[in-house]
């Protein structure tokens, strides 16, 4: 038993220590469709392509953690712990209706050779900082980068949705659904709106993940000026939305670059 309580444990800081790569970063509730009066579990991920490697919580790496439904907000930080990570965090759904949990993560840093820097950023649809770089005559620069997390994830308990999906939880980074993503079956245009810092944030590329039958589906947009995109999701099921935002960084010497990572998930309804 110590032997395998031992073995977890280092499994879990050696996923707390992914925390130290920028990637595609998100967090599920299982299940999506909670019962009223029970718990759903919380966990988070980082990885490429939609596959991933869970991730510890630690208030080291975790900075909020809030639960939000019709009757309010609720801080989930103190399940977190400050010593030993733990692998999901337990959630009470106490009503019908839809539940958003966000997550925010503190910042970490990463320094990547100038061919893989560049390359990342046009895989990213961040461009605009290629052109930035070879502007500024440091395309062949190393690139130093401060990132952080922001996800969302979306529950429908008792089979009933509300208008909680859309709120504003004041992520720097937040994807914001302006229709309801848990009442519509497949084929129904979707809204989704982005901002950065409270406001629209126009020509990033967002990406819609899923996986059917053994397949990963990518599905890309870009924002329009508003910061919206419209998307069709062809299967039910649950689905990523992912995006990440750069910006020059301006306040420490030991970094060049903020970046933001920004995720949403949701589970598409069967049409009847």
């Amino acid at each position: 038993m110590r032997h395998w309580i031992t073995t977890v444990f280092a499994t879990l800081l050696m996923m707390a220590s992914g925390w130290a790569g920028a990637h595609e970063f998100w967090m599920r509730a299982e299940p999506l469709s909670p019962r009223v009066g029970a718990s759903a579990q919380l966990f988070i991920y980082f990885g490429e392509y939609f596959e991933g490697t869970q991730a510890g919580f630690l208030t080291s790496h975790s900075a909020v953690l809030r639960h939000y439904s019709v009757a309010g907000s609720e801080d989930l930080m103190g399940l977190v712990p400050s010593v030993e990570p733990i692998g999901q965090v337990p959630v009470r759904i106490g009503r019908a209706g839809t539940h958003l949990v966000a997550f925010d993560s503190h910042t970490a840093q990463i320094t990547l050779p100038a061919d893989k820097f560049n390359a990342y950023l046009h895989d990213e649809g961040l461009d605009s900082i290629v052109r930035e770089r070879e502007a500024a005559g440091t395309l062949g620069r190393e690139g130093r980068e401060r990132f952080r997390r922001h996800a969302k994830t979306l529950m429908r308990a008792g089979g009933t949705s509300d208008a909680t999906y859309a709120i504003h939880t004041g992520q720097r980074l937040e994807l914001v659904p302006l229709d309801d993503p848990l009442s519509q079956p497949p084929g129904v245009p979707l809204r989704f709106k982005l901002l950065f810092d409270g406001k629209p944030l126009p020509d990033a590329l967002l990406r819609a993940w899923h996986h059917n039958r053994q397949q990963t589906i990518s599905i890309r947009a870009i924002t329009d000026g508003n910061g919206d995109v419209i998307y069709t999701l062809p299967y039910a099921g649950t689905w990523m939305i992912s995006t990440v935002h750069m910006i020059a960084a301006t306040d420490s010497p030991e970094v060049d670059w903020d970046s933001f990572w920004g995720s949403l998930m949701f589970e598409v309804p069967a049409g009847k």
